[in-house]
């Protein structure tokens, strides 16, 4: 794994697919995030962002899901 492909999911353009490498939450957050399929060597891929840059939505085991730029802050993903 370089160290230069390595960064937070809220600095991902859209159509950017990349890999969950570290979920840095903690508690209810990131048991949330584990529910909704945000596992480590997870892919995923940056569908959209909201046009004020809130929250951000992305493909994660084919389905949708929209994460506050906080939260994707927290996810530690690896560029494809």
């Amino acid at each position: 794994m370089g160290t230069q492909n390595v960064t937070t999911l809220n600095k991902l353009p859209i159509g950017t697919k990349a890999k969950i490498v570290k979920i840095a939450a903690k508690g209810d957050l990131r048991r949330r995030l584990t529910d909704m399929g945000v596992i480590l060597g997870t892919e995923l891929k940056v569908e959209g962002v909201a046009p004020l840059g809130d929250p951000i939505e992305v493909k994660v085991l084919g389905y949708r899901l929209s994460l506050r730029k906080s939260e994707a802050a927290l996810i530690e993903v690896e560029v494809m």
